[in-house]
C-alpha cells in the first residue's frame, strides 16, 4: 500500500466547495459558462437547480465522512467539529440566506478542517528509526 501525501486527503473538500459555490441560476454572465460545459459533456443545457442542494448536502456529508475516518490516527475529532458548523454555513449561506459572506466563510473553515486533519502528527522528536533502542555506552560504539 503507497503512502499518501497530507495534500491528496485535502481533495476530498474540492467537490462540495465546488457545488456550494456554483451560482443559483440568477447570474446572466454564468448561463452560457455552464451551458457551454454541459454541452460539452454531451448533457446540452440543462436546469440543475433542483439537483443543487441534494448534490451539495451529498458531497458535504462526503467531506465530513473524511473528517471523521480514522480521525483518532490523526488529529481526533475536533476536524471534524469543526467541519460540522462549517458544512452549516454552506448550506444556509448557500441556500436560506443567499449570503455569500456566510457561504465564503464556511468553505474557507471547511478547507481549514481539511488542512488541520491532513497535516501529519509530530513525533515529539528524532524520527524513531534514527534513535537508538537504548542508550549506548562508550565500548558499544564501533570505529570504522
Amino acid at each position: 500500500m503507497t503512502q499518501r501525501t497530507p495534500y491528496m486527503k485535502l481533495l476530498s473538500a474540492l467537490p462540495a466547495i465546488g457545488i456550494a459555490v456554483l451560482p443559483k441560476l440568477t447570474c446572466a454572465a454564468c448561463w452560457p459558462i455552464y451551458s457551454g460545459l454541459l454541452g460539452s459533456l454531451g448533457l446540452g443545457f440543462v436546469n440543475y437547480t433542483p439537483y443543487l442542494l441534494p448534490l451539495t448536502v451529498f458531497f458535504l456529508a462526503l467531506s465530513l465522512a473524511s473528517l471523521a475516518y480514522r480521525a483518532r490516527s490523526r488529529r481526533g475529532y475536533r476536524p471534524f467539529f469543526l467541519g460540522l458548523p462549517a458544512a452549516a454555513m454552506v448550506i444556509v449561506g448557500k441556500f436560506v440566506f443567499a449570503s455569500d459572506i456566510a457561504l465564503y466563510s464556511g468553505a474557507a473553515l471547511l478547507v481549514g478542517a481539511s488542512f488541520w486533519h491532513s497535516w501529519p502528527k509530530s513525533s515529539g522528536g528524532s524520527c524513531p528509526v534514527c534513535v537508538p533502542n537504548g542508550p549506548l555506552s562508550i565500548s558499544e560504539h564501533k570505529r570504522p
